[in-house]
C-alpha cells in the first residue's frame, strides 16, 4: 500500500491550532480606545479583515467584489432576447411562405396570403394560429419547428436549469420523461406537506431524475430553494418587462406549456414553490441596460443571480441590529463569489467565534460586551500608549523601608537589628553561622539518637548572624477619578481621549498600586460609578447637564469608607457644573449655571479639602466661566490646574497621579 502526501487544498487547515485573537483585541482596542463601542468596533475589524492576514478579504473586499458582479450583471444585457428571437424566427418563417406562394397565381396563394396578412401583431398569438397552418415551403415549415423547439427549451430552462441540454435534440421520449419528472415531483411535494415525505423518497426521485438537476441537492429543503428561486427569478423578469412584451411572453410560456403537457403540473410546482418561500422577490421588477439579447434562460439566470447577490450584500454590510456573521448564506458566498471567499468568510467567523469562546467577548440580551479580561488588555494598551509618551525618567515608586512581615519582599536582606519585624532570611542567617565557624561534628550518643543517619554537622549561631528579608510597604491610596459624560465632551472630540484615560488609570492602580482604591465616577444630569468592565464599552450621555456636585457628593463617600487611605481626587472635565442634585434626588439642570449649583459644587469642594483630599482638574477647553471655577476651584482647596490638549490628556493624567503618590 502506497500513501501520497500533499498541500490540502479544499479550505482551511483542519489540523490549524486555534486562532490567536490577541492580535484581534489589540486592532479593536485601537478603535474602543478612540471612542468607539466594541460592537463597532468588531464590526469595523470584520470589515477590514484579519490583522497581517493580507492573502484573506475582509467584508469590505467581498462587498466591493458582490457590487462589481451587480453592475456587470445589469450591463449583460436585455431580458426580452427570447420575445426577439421568436418575432425573428417567425418572421423568417412568414417570409419563406410568402416566397413559396408567391409565384403561384392561384386563387388558393391569394387567400394564405390573405392569411398570413391578417396574422395578429401579438406574437403568441400569431403562432398560436400557426400551429394549424399547413406550410407550403419546406423551410418555412422547418423554421417554424425551430421556433417551437426553441420555445420549449428556453420555457423549460427558465424553470429547471438543466433542461436545455435534455431537451437539444427533443423526441417524445424526451418529453415523456419530463412529464414524468413532473408528476414525481408535485407528488414528493404533497406527501411532504402531509408529513409524510422521507430521505429515502428523495433518494429514489435522484435516482431517477437526478441528471435533469446538474446542482445535485442532497435532499428536499435544497431542491425546493433551487427551484424557488428560479420561479421568482422567471416572475421577476416578467415584472421587469413593459405589459406588452410582458402579455407576448407569457402567452408563449402558457402555449408552449399547453403543448408540452406541463400546464397543469408547472402551475401545482409553482403554487407549491410560492407557498414554501414566500419571502422571496417574487414579483420585483429588476433593470438590464446591456444589448446582448439574453435568451429567457439565461435572463432568468442573471435575475436570479441578481437577487443572490442583493441579498447577499445586504447581509455583508452588517449594519442591521443585532447582525451576525452567521447570518450570511456561505452556499450564496461560493455561488457569487467562489470557494476562496467561503474560506475568509470563516476565517472572519473564527476571529468572532474565537473572541467569544478565549473569554475576551460576552453576548448578553443580544449585546455584544467585553468582558473584565478584555478590558484588563485593553487598560494595558491605553497604559502603554501613555507611558510611551511619558519621560522613562520620570517613573518612579513611592517605597517605604519599614513595612514589616506584612510589605513586599525586594529579594535583598540586612543585619538583625532589635525591634525588626521582617521575617528571617533563613538561607543567609545558616551561611553567615557557617562562615563564622560555628559548626559542630555529633559524636558518641548523639551519633547514636541520630540513628542510621549517622554523624551530622550541626550549625550555631549567634546574633550576629542572623538577617532578615528587606520588604518595602507601598501607602494606599483612595483614588477618585471622575469623568464627564456630558454631550459636549463627544462635540469637542474629547470623549475618546478621557475613555482611554480612564482605562489607563485603572490599569496603571490595578497592576503597580494593588493596595490602593480606585474608584471611576462618570458624571452628566446625574453621576454613577463605573466598574472596570464597563469601561471599555462606555459611551457619552445625550444629555443636558454636568452635575460635578453629585460626583464630588460619590467621591466624598469612597474617600470616608478608606479614611487610612491617601485621598487622590482627580477630575475631567470640559466645561463649568450645571447641573446639582436636590434634596428630593432629581437633577436641577440651569444654563447659565445657577449661583445654587456653584454654592453647592463649591461646598463639596470645601469638605474634600477638609478631608486633606487634594483636588487637581484638568481642563479640556478654553472657556472663561470654565476657568473661572476651577481658578476657585485651586483656591479653596490648594490643588493644581491642568489644561492639557485630547492627545496628552492620559499622559498629563497618569503622570499627576505619580507625582502624588510619590509625594505621599
Amino acid at each position: 500500500m502506497a500513501f501520497r502526501y500533499g498541500e490540502y487544498h479544499d479550505g482551511p487547515d483542519p489540523l490549524a491550532p486555534p486562532y490567536d485573537v490577541r492580535a484581534a483585541l489589540d486592532e479593536m482596542g485601537d478603535a474602543i480606545l478612540s471612542g468607539s463601542t466594541p460592537v463597532h468596533a468588531l464590526r469595523d475589524l470584520l470589515k477590514r479583515g484579519l490583522p497581517g492576514a493580507q492573502d484573506r478579504r475582509g467584508l469590505d473586499d467581498m462587498l466591493k467584489q458582490v457590487r462589481r458582479r451587480r453592475r456587470d450583471l445589469r450591463e449583460r444585457g436585455r431580458l426580452d432576447g427570447t420575445l426577439e428571437k421568436a418575432r425573428a424566427l417567425l418572421d423568417k418563417a412568414i417570409g419563406q411562405e410568402r416566397a413559396e406562394l408567391f409565384p403561384d397565381p392561384s386563387d388558393e396563394a391569394r387567400l394564405r396570403e390573405a392569411g398570413l396578412d391578417a396574422l395578429p401583431e401579438d406574437t403568441a398569438a400569431a403562432i398560436q394560429e400557426l400551429s394549424t397552418y399547413e406550410w407550403r415551403s419546406a423551410a418555412a415549415r422547418q423554421t417554424f419547428e425551430e421556433l417551437r423547439d426553441l420555445l420549449r427549451r428556453e420555457v423549460l430552462d427558465s424553470q429547471f436549469r438543466g433542461l436545455r441540454d435534455a431537451l437539444a435534440n427533443p423526441d417524445p421520449e424526451a418529453m415523456e420523461r419530463v412529464r414524468q419528472m413532473m408528476s414525481d415531483l408535485n407528488d414528493m411535494l404533497d406527501k411532504d406537506a402531509r408529513g409524510e415525505h422521507t430521505q429515502a423518497d428523495f433518494d429514489a426521485f435522484m435516482a431517477r431524475h437526478g441528471d435533469l438537476f446538474p446542482e445535485k441537492p442532497r435532499d428536499l429543503e435544497e431542491l425546493v430553494d433551487i427551484l424557488a428561486r428560479r420561479a421568482a427569478a422567471t416572475q421577476r423578469m416578467l415584472a421587469s418587462m413593459t405589459p406588452r412584451q410582458r402579455e407576448e411572453l407569457a402567452g408563449l410560456i402558457n402555449q408552449t406549456l399547453d403543448q408540452a403537457g406541463l400546464s397543469e403540473q408547472m402551475r401545482r410546482l409553482g403554487e407549491a414553490l410560492h407557498a414554501r418561500r414566500p419571502d422571496l422577490a417574487w414579483n420585483a421588477p429588476e433593470r438590464l441596460t446591456g444589448e446582448e439579447l439574453l435568451g429567457m434562460g439565461d435572463a432568468v439566470t442573471a435575475l436570479e443571480e441578481l437577487a443572490d447577490l442583493t441579498q447577499l450584500e445586504t447581509a455583508l454590510r452588517q449594519d442591521y441590529p443585532g447582525a451576525r456573521l452567521d447570518d450570511i448564506d456561505e452556499a450564496a458566498v461560493r455561488r457569487a463569489l467562489g470557494r476562496s471567499a467561503v474560506d475568509d468568510l470563516e476565517a472572519l467567523k473564527r476571529i468572532e467565534r474565537e473572541l467569544e469562546e478565549q473569554g475576551y467577548l460576552l453576548r448578553r440580551r443580544g449585546k455584544l460586551e467585553l468582558t473584565p479580561k478584555a478590558v484588563r488588555r485593553l487598560g494595558e494598551t491605553a497604559l502603554r500608549r501613555v507611558f510611551s509618551s511619558l519621560d522613562a525618567g520620570r517613573r518612579g515608586d513611592h517605597d517605604q523601608h519599614d513595612a514589616g512581615s506584612a510589605g513586599e519582599l525586594t529579594g535583598s536582606s540586612r543585619p538583625w537589628r532589635f525591634g525588626d519585624e521582617q521575617p528571617i532570611d533563613v538561607v543567609r542567617t545558616l551561611v553567615n553561622g557557617v562562615r563564622s565557624g560555628g559548626v559542630a561534628i555529633r559524636t558518641g550518643q548523639e551519633t547514636a539518637r541520630a540513628g542510621r543517619d549517622g554523624g551530622r554537622a550541626a550549625v550555631r549561631l549567634s546574633v550576629d548572624d542572623f538577617e532578615v528579608a528587606e520588604t518595602e510597604r507601598r501607602s494606599a491610596a483612595a483614588v477618585c477619578l471622575l469623568v464627564d459624560l456630558s454631550y459636549s465632551m463627544a462635540l469637542r472630540g474629547t470623549w475618546a481621549a478621557a475613555k482611554q484615560t480612564a482605562l489607563a488609570l485603572q490599569a496603571l492602580v490595578a497592576s503597580k498600586f494593588p493596595q490602593d482604591a480606585v474608584q471611576i465616577i462618570g458624571f452628566s444630569n446625574y453621576a454613577r460609578v463605573l466598574q472596570p468592565d464597563e469601561l471599555a464599552g462606555l459611551d457619552w450621555d445625550m444629555v443636558q447637564g454636568t452635575n460635578l456636585h453629585h460626583a464630588l457628593l460619590i467621591a466624598g463617600r469612597h474617600l470616608d469608607r478608606h479614611p487610612d487611605f491617601e485621598p487622590v481626587v482627580l477630575v475631567v472635565t470640559d466645561g463649568e457644573p450645571t447641573a446639582h442634585l436636590m434634596r428630593n434626588g432629581r437633577s436641577a439642570f440651569e444654563w447659565p449655571p445657577s449661583s445654587e449649583t456653584l454654592e453647592l459644587t463649591l461646598s463639596e469642594v470645601d469638605k474634600m479639602t477638609r478631608r486633606r483630599a487634594t483636588l487637581n482638574v484638568f481642563m479640556l477647553a478654553a472657556d472663561d466661566r470654565l476657568k473661572e471655577f476651577v481658578d476657585e476651584v485651586a483656591r479653596r482647596n490648594g490643588g493644581r490646574v491642568f489644561s492639557p490638549s485630547a492627545e496628552r490628556l492620559g499622559e498629563y493624567v497618569v503622570s499627576d497621579f505619580l507625582r502624588l503618590r510619590r509625594a505621599r
